[in-house]
């Protein structure tokens, strides 16, 4: 298969934007929703009445987004076209009391989010951003993007085992980032901050859903600028390639299906949770659809049988350091088109009739792809595409876009694959 003769640039510096501006879910899915707001969509409520009408509209709950576009005619057994992905990424975030300290520092006590190379996060620039919850029910967003605390790394004097025995960190006692200078550290000192810094009057923040990030912005890296390096790759670039697909959906004419964006919360501890993908979200919206058009439960059945989703999250290109950890028939390579993720047992939802829906979808875009297995001595991952797959009977096959350092602070991926990716997307959206 050949690629698109012309390599959109201007994809991936959106993505890139997208990116510097998405330091948590939160400011993801707004994002994103102001993306589909511009292509036409409107918010709905959860607790409003829906109507059937044709149109864009989308649901935001917390740090997840399901948006989806009726066609005109579109009958109540009018299958979906899904594409899912996820807004999280491992960091570390604040506790419920957050200020502690010792000799003389200011400290942010933090927990470990998901599973992040805690090496990455040493000694980098960091910010932190999120949601607070303000005592009269409302929330807002905060982001203080500049560097504002820093984990920092023992000096290897007062280690020397680290050159033989390799660094070794305790997530309790060696992450917990400093942010000044003091022996009195007040409790609501952070908040206090951060009330400040949003504009809000002191001591109205209830609650908080705060990430530390790093504030070093996305950047093109190589010889010819055919790298990009940034955060949260995994997986806002796969939100990101959604969301665009989406908008080129809503403005296909005479489509055959109901094209759907979910991009959910959680994934990277579980997906257990009211905006994760084994929450019930998906499955309401979608249901909701079906009866808002007229449909019955017998609609819902049909709907749902002939429902496709692809199930987008980053996966491991062939690392030139690694390449034995990697299977020797598998490589996938960067800028070499998104991946077709398969295992036997599972741990992704791909079987051959996913594989040719996903096939079907890149000749359409003329978009290459490559093919995904893990080593048979290797632990496999997972993603929302089993679960989404039990969870609502729906055929779904996993796909996504090859990186490097996942999980990371700051990941590696080629400048073209976001590109590929929300072509191949597209295509299947408008399929």
């Amino acid at each position: 298969m050949s690629a698109p003769s012309r390599f959109d640039r201007g994809h991936t510096d959106d993505l890139m934007t997208f990116l510097a501006a998405s330091p948590t879910p939160y400011h993801a899915v707004a994002n994103a929703a102001e993306r589909l707001e511009k292509a036409g969509f409107r918010q709905v409520a959860e607790t409003d009445a829906w109507d059937g009408t044709a149109g864009g509209r989308y649901v935001l709950r917390g740090g997840a987004i399901v948006a989806w576009y009726v066609p005109e005619g579109a009958a109540p057994h009018t299958p979906f076209r899904i594409v899912g992905a996820h807004t999280d990424s491992p960091n570390l975030r604040v506790k419920p009391l957050p200020d502690s300290g010792a000799h003389g520092w200011r400290q942010v006590a933090v927990e470990i989010y998901g599973g992040p190379l805690l090496n990455s996060w040493l000694d980098r620039d960091l910010g932190l951003a999120g949601r607070l919850t303000l005592r009269d029910g409302t929330s807002r967003l905060v982001n203080v993007d500049r560097p504002l605390l820093r984990v920092p790394q023992l000096a290897i004097h007062l280690d020397r085992s680290v050159t033989a025995e390799g660094l070794k960190l305790d997530k309790q006692r060696h992450m917990q980032p400093v942010w000044g200078l003091g022996d009195d550290v007040r409790d609501g000192d952070l908040i206090a901050f951060l009330e400040e810094t949003a504009g809000i009057p002191s001591g109205q923040v209830a609650g908080w859903d705060l990430m530390v990030h790093s504030v070093e912005p996305p950047a093109y890296l190589g010889r010819d600028r055919e790298l990009v390096a940034g955060p949260r790759m995994d997986n806002l670039l796969s939100v990101h390639a959604g969301t665009a697909a989406l908008a080129a959906a809503s403005a296909t004419p005479d489509l055959p299906h109901i094209p759907v964006l979910a991009a959910f919360d959680h994934e990277e501890n579980g997906s257990q949770s009211d905006t994760g993908a084994d929450g019930p979200l998906l499955g309401n919206v979608l249901e909701r659809s079906v009866f808002a058009r007229g449909g019955t439960l017998e609609d819902r059945a049909r709907a749902f049988a002939a429902t496709v989703c692809l199930s987008s999250d980053t996966g491991h290109a062939v690392h030139p350091n690694y390449a034995e950890r990697h299977d020797p028939t598998h490589h996938p390579r960067i800028d070499g088109g998104p991946i077709l993720k398969v295992n036997v047992n599972n741990r992704y939802a791909t079987d051959g009739s996913g594989r040719a829906v996903f096939t079907a979808a890149c000749e359409r875009a003329g978009v290459p792809f490559q093919s995904f297995v893990s080593n048979n001595a290797m632990p496999c991952g997972t993603t929302i595409g089993p679960i989404t797959a039990a969870r609502h009977g729906i055929r779904t096959v996993d796909i996504g876009v090859a990186i490097l350092s996942m999980h990371s602070a700051r990941e590696l991926c080629g400048a073209r694959d976001p590109f590929l990716l929300a072509n191949a997307l597209a295509a299947f959206l408008q399929g």
